[in-house]
């Protein structure tokens, strides 16, 4: 059980450190990668949060959620490229 807050402390540094890339990234390719990150990261601790609570509608959510965010980030790197 420890393991498990462990592991969610870590999440919380890369969320941390993700958000610090999103904002003060060089490029707007860096922001996009940030945030792609920022969702599997996020995404991953829904599923902690589902484990640790014994809710496991939590992963129905975390799924909607990472399906919403591929496509959001599809949708940026579009943009970026240029085409519509």
């Amino acid at each position: 059980m420890i393991f498990m807050y462990i592991i969610m402390g870590i999440l919380a540094i890369s969320i941390f450190l993700g958000a610090y890339r999103l904002l003060k990234g060089p490029s707007a390719s860096d922001r996009a990668v940030a945030l792609d990150a920022l969702t599997n990261i996020t995404t991953a601790l829904l599923v902690l949060i589902a484990y640790l609570s014994e809710r496991f509608i939590y992963l129905d959510v975390a799924l909607v959620y990472a399906i919403l965010a591929f496509v959001g980030v599809i949708a940026i790197a579009r943009y970026l490229e240029g085409g519509l």
